[in-house]
């Protein structure tokens, strides 16, 4: 038996589907971001010509991922 992602640290939900958690909700929104986050989150940033702000917490960051990937089009 295999174990899914947990949907409070992925943000999404599990079954394939893509309906996602609101990062509000989450379990660890209120952790530091990811360093994964925080990497992506600076080349979006730089693409969109924008600062991101310093210890952002994992819904925080979430969020502002989807806000630039909306205006570089990028993850569509």
């Amino acid at each position: 038996m295999t174990q899914d992602a947990a949907p409070d640290d992925a943000g999404q939900g599990t079954g394939g589907s893509s309906a996602e958690k609101d990062p509000s909700d989450w379990v660890t929104g209120d952790e530091p971001a990811t360093g994964p986050q925080e990497s992506y989150l600076s080349t979006l940033a730089r693409e969109a010509g924008e600062e991101v702000p310093e210890d952002l917490t994992k819904a925080q960051a979430s969020e502002m991922i989807d806000d630039l990937q909306g205006k570089t089009g990028r993850g569509q």
